[in-house]
């Protein structure tokens, strides 16, 4: 199988690249990544020279670009996991987010219909369903959940989705979508909660924590999301939506806690901040569904997940490290720019 697998230079596109070379070597992986502030060539530099991968500098939302692209690779299947991702960001400017994560989208769907693709897998979030009260640990998100998004951010996200949808309904497009809790673990962009976190700690910087830091987040090992992804690609059913997510949840402020304890740094480091505008209170993915049609389950504990992401960035210093100072930015020019 042809896999063609946007924003592949990104946290969780480079894991599920390494996790389809593991476990389906045979197959071709073509990687396309517009390289922006969060996408790192260097993520992707020990599988440059395999002969079952290609990398391709483009922009999603770049019609031709992509049509050219499709029309030359031919994929059988799209993974799509390009997209802006931080909220932040996205309320400073969302007319980006908009432009990539639904027109981009779009063009995307456009292009499988052109070209037959026989599969286009969109990775989403639950951030589309807004958030649910901290008083109620009993309610999750399911797949029936209506969204309801909060952020910029999310409802780009949700745009993408409800276009996903509509393009199945209305042209038979073979589309399945699935919506994640929180990940973790290797290659996260150091402007996320725990890299962040990890980072400043080690330098012996202040770790801001929005307001008391009791917003809860459901936390997945990213290795456990591309099993999933993996899965709904191979055995999905077209036009059906699966949530992903591990009934981890755990407080901000205890997340960073964990951080400093495993780190040897003391507590005083912690500085409260200003809360971020419409904060969500608490995400929680009831994963049932996936469960039962797909087989899937979290193989790995939070406590494990999370010492691992922690050795890797002990281990990886060159690589945050790197992104902390921009010096990532001309991998791209030294890998390519003799080509």
């Amino acid at each position: 199988m042809k896999i063609l697998i946007t924003g592949g230079a990104g946290f969780i596109g480079s894991n599920f690249i390494y996790f389809e070379r593991a476990n389906h070597p045979q197959d071709k992986l073509v990687c396309v990544d517009k390289l922006t502030y969060a996408g790192d060539l260097e993520t992707l530099e020990p599988v440059l020279s395999d002969k079952n991968f290609r990398f391709v500098r483009a922009d999603i939302a770049d019609r031709a670009a992509m049509e050219a692209l499709f029309a030359e690779e031919r994929p059988d299947a799209v993974v799509n996991f390009a997209a802006e991702s931080h909220v932040d960001r996205s309320i400073e400017t969302p007319a980006v987010f908009m432009e990539t994560n639904a027109m981009g989208t779009q063009v995307l769907l456009d292009a499988c219909r052109k070209f037959g693709v026989g599969r286009f897998h969109q990775v989403s979030t639950d951030e589309v369903y807004g958030d649910l009260p901290l008083d109620r640990p009993d309610l999750f998100f399911t797949e029936k959940t209506p969204l309801h998004a909060s952020s910029p951010y999310s409802a780009s996200k949700a745009a993408a989705d409800l276009l996903c949808g509509a393009y199945a309904r209305t042209y038979g497009l073979p589309v399945t979508i699935s919506r994640c809790s929180n990940n973790y673990g290797p290659y996260q962009f150091p402007e996320k909660l725990i890299p962040l976190m990890i980072a400043n700690a080690l330098a012996d910087k202040p770790l801001p924590v929005y307001g008391e830091g009791l917003n809860v987040r459901d936390w997945l090992y990213v290795e456990d999301h591309c099993a999933a992804i993996d899965l709904i690609l191979r055995k999905g059913e077209a036009g059906t939506v699966y949530n992903v997510g591990g009934h981890n949840e755990r407080r901000n402020i205890d997340i960073v806690r964990i951080i400093l304890a495993e780190l040897g740094k003391p507590e005083s480091l912690i500085r409260h901040v200003a809360d971020r505008k419409g904060h969500d209170r608490r995400y929680a993915i009831d994963p049932a569904f996936i469960h039962e049609k797909l087989g899937w389950l979290p193989a790995t504990k939070f406590e494990d997940g999370i010492r691992k992401t922690i050795r890797w960035y002990l281990d990886n210093r060159t690589w945050w490290e790197n992104i902390l100072s921009g010096e990532y930015k001309g991998c791209y020019d030294r890998l390519f720019g003799q080509r």
